[in-house]
């Protein structure tokens, strides 16, 4: 039988796991199924929940119990991709003509659902604030608000929202809220414990870990997880397939030492970046600095490999200096074992930069498991042939 454990390293390892019921196998079984026959008088097959794998499969489930120990969750759900499961959670609060509050600095796909997809077919209106304003939330609600949809950290500039404060709101005014919790992973952020009703992550990133799975998952209570696994997910057929449930369960064994190198990476690459006379400012929260300091210590456990920084200058010389890495390879995702850069503002105007409360000439990079050492070397000659170009 599967047993509860406590110990984060444990859940990893052995959560769901369930020996007993695999044949004592130490890695469960590719469920590859499509159907589950029913157990009738004679047939020989035990009794079993399973019916479609559309809704229910065993292999999928060994990695929704493990996500929901991590994150403190009754339940959790896994998903085709990351934006299936924020479509999910968004689609399970809102409801025609009904507005929405959220922060500026969102995933770019998640803007696209509230601000353009959501007003156009259903009539959703959607508050958009900066990161000052999010500290004042309770001003923009409305009779008719019914989700509030956090990124902390966000994308972009890694602004924090106090989820202590929004999950009470949430409850005193009857209104729906969900976090993006991937940045900070369900090992160093508990949203649900503040309040948060539904936690969500592109598990493609730091819960994957290898670059090769497209998935996602929400973590919630019984009762929400139960009416999306009927509801959203049955419906939008948006469920995850076995073989990627396995590769994703094979990739959160690894994932408390990956992050760990994943952070002490990251934090000698954002100590040498803010010693760069061509860098103007380093955003990174594990530097523990600045004016969410306090919160910062409050809501997180730990930090991951992704950071920004403001490159001086123009943007050909931010292209310049992402076009000179070698280690550092450009693209667009992260939370792989892989270096990467991304142009994030760079080359934008006013209202992108508005629009995304983030500034301008912002440079992306998520810090891989690479030497730190060649990394920094990278960078380093990188910024030498922006000098010499000047």
């Amino acid at each position: 039988m599967s047993r509860n454990y406590e110990k984060e390293e444990d859940i990893l390892a052995h959560e769901g796991d369930d020996y007993e019921r695999f044949l004592g196998a130490v890695v469960p079984p590719i469920f590859q199924n499509t159907l589950f026959v029913l157990p009738t008088a004679g047939n020989g097959i035990p009794e079993h929940p399973y019916v479609y794998s559309r809704v229910t499969n065993p292999t999928v489930e060994v990695v929704e119990k493990k996500l929901a120990a991590l994150e403190h969750g009754e339940d959790a759900l896994c998903f085709s991709s990351g934006m299936a499961a924020i479509s999910s959670a968004i689609m399970h609060f809102v409801e025609k003509d009904c507005h929405v509050i959220t922060v500026r600095s969102i995933y770019g796909p998640t803007r696209t659902l509230l601000k353009d997809y959501l007003p156009r077919k259903f009539g959703v209106e959607t508050t958009l604030l900066c990161q000052e304003e999010a500290m004042h939330l309770e001003d923009y609600v409305r009779d008719n608000t019914r989700l509030i949809y956090l990124e902390s950290p966000s994308s972009g500039v890694f602004s924090l929202q106090d989820l202590e404060y929004v999950g009470k709101l949430g409850r005193e005014r009857g209104i729906g809220t969900v976090i993006d919790n991937t940045c900070a992973t369900s090992l160093y952020q508990k949203p649900l414990d503040y309040g948060i009703d539904i936690s969500v992550h592109t598990a493609s990133k730091y819960l994957g870990g290898h670059s090769d799975i497209i998935a996602g998952a929400l973590i919630s209570s019984g009762q929400i997880c139960e009416e999306i696994r009927r509801s959203e997910r049955a419906n939008f057929g948006a469920c995850m397939d076995p073989h990627q449930a396995w590769l994703m369960l094979r990739g959160m064994r690894t994932l408390k030492l990956r992050l760990e190198q994943h952070a002490k990476n990251a934090l000698a690459v954002a100590r040498y970046l803010q010693g760069q006379p061509l860098v103007k400012r380093v955003y990174y929260p594990g530097l523990r600095e600045g004016e969410q300091k306090e919160l910062i210590e409050k809501q997180m456990k730990g930090f991951g490999g992704l950071l920004s920084f403001v490159m001086d200058g123009t943007a050909e010389r931010a292209e310049l200096f992402m076009d000179s890495l070698t280690c550092f390879l450009k693209g667009c995702s992260w939370g792989g074992f892989e270096s990467l850069v991304y142009p994030f503002s760079v080359g934008t105007d006013e209202e992108f930069n508005r629009e995304n409360d983030c500034p301008a000439n912002l440079i992306r990079l998520h810090v891989g498991l690479e030497n730190v050492e060649t990394l920094i070397a990278d960078l380093e000659q990188a910024f030498a042939k922006v000098t010499d170009g000047r």
